[in-house]
């Protein structure tokens, strides 16, 4: 129907225009918080464009459903202001189709958010660590680190002191126990390369053998070192949790799985990347009621003020609930969906209020 054609178009302008102005304001200050980088290396301002640019997605991805909640009041604000969703209403426009007809909007949104958080974001973000590490001549994950990567692999304690490419690593360390936990051997690597379907060709060998009270050193040109560490899982250690695509978390939960490591961060990653696409439809559901409200209640920009305040607070959320349930191992479900649920009853009883009125 036209009115259905013109309020999904008006929202969704409102919307794009928003998601425009935060990435440019964030893309901004990113950059300027590269600039301090700049002399070290090769790292330049070209790079530092790189770095922002390869961001992009990300920031983009993030924002969307605060965009949503902001973009949708201002539409809806203006068209209030306006008097249009009092026309409407009293044409016998109900509450449930204003919801549905937003829900367009919001739903093309969310699709969006998903495919950009499985596909695009994950890439750029790899490629904008390696552009980073390349030109400051560092390794590109060190995960917190001083001594680099550490990864374990069954029995075996890997350490990666540089790591030149998912491909190529230099410094390798590998210990290996027993099944009592008993220190059997230690071998050290100059450089590591990964031959497809072998394994990784480590060159410049040192293998020091335990056995007992007995230490024997063997020298080796070059030795195949064959693990279930692969370039792919080495890749998935560049991006963070939040930031890597449902099949790397899957892949790398069931790795650590499988070591007995804690999964608990990368659980609720899953989580979060199953929900947080839904957030723009919680986001337009809790912009509805201020539609209702005319300036006698507050002008454009006091309602806009308040969108702000309500996105900041829902991106604050989502990084507390992840953090909490990480630290007091709360169902990662729970903690994943606790942020956009909260939301979703503050705007039911928002929309209830507004009925009832």
């Amino acid at each position: 129907m036209t009115y259905q054609r013109y309020l999904v178009r008006e929202t969704m302008l409102a919307i794009l225009l928003v998601l425009f102005a935060f990435v440019a304001l964030f893309g901004f200050f990113d950059f300027v918080d590269e600039l301090r980088w700049v002399g070290r290396g090769r790292y330049g301002v070209g790079s530092a464009m790189l770095i922002v640019l390869a961001s992009l997605p990300g920031l983009v991805y993030e924002l969307i459903p605060v965009a949503c909640l902001i973009g949708t009041l201002y539409a809806l604000a203006t068209l209030a202001r306006h008097s249009e969703i009092t026309v409407l209403r009293a044409s016998g426009l109900t509450t449930g189709q204003l919801l549905r007809t937003l829900y367009r909007a919001a739903i093309l949104l969310a699709v969006a958010t998903f495919v950009l958080g499985e596909t695009v974001v994950p890439f750029a973000d790899r490629l904008g660590q390696e552009v980073k590490a390349s030109a400051m001549d560092k390794s590109f994950a060190q995960q917190g680190f001083i001594s680099g990567i550490w990864v374990k692999d069954g029995k075996d304690f890997i350490n990666v002191r540089n790591a030149l490419n998912e491909n190529y690593l230099e410094g390798v360390r590998i210990y290996r126990f027993d099944r009592d936990n008993a220190l059997r051997s230690v071998t050290e690597a100059n450089s590591a390369s990964y031959v497809e379907r072998s394994g990784w060709l480590m060159k410049d060998v040192v293998r020091t053998e335990l056995a007992g009270d007995q230490a024997s050193v063997v020298h080796l040109a070059s030795d195949l070192w064959q693990s279930s560490i692969t370039p792919t899982l080495l890749s998935v250690l560049m991006v963070a949790p939040e930031r890597m695509s449902l099949y790397d978390l899957f892949g790398y939960t069931r790795h650590l799985s499988a070591n007995r490591q804690t999964t608990e961060r990368y659980e609720i990653a899953i989580w979060k990347k199953i929900f947080y696409p839904l957030a723009s439809l919680v986001m337009v559901t809790l912009a509805l009621p201020f539609g209702y409200f005319h300036d006698r209640v507050g002008g454009v920009s006091l309602k806009i003020f308040g969108g702000v305040m309500l996105g900041i607070t829902f991106y604050a959320l989502n990084g507390l609930f992840s953090n909490l349930g990480v630290i007091n191992a709360w169902p990662p479900f729970a903690s994943a969906a606790a942020p956009s649920a909260l939301f979703l009853l503050a705007a039911a009883t928002m929309i209830w209020w507004v009925e009832r009125r």
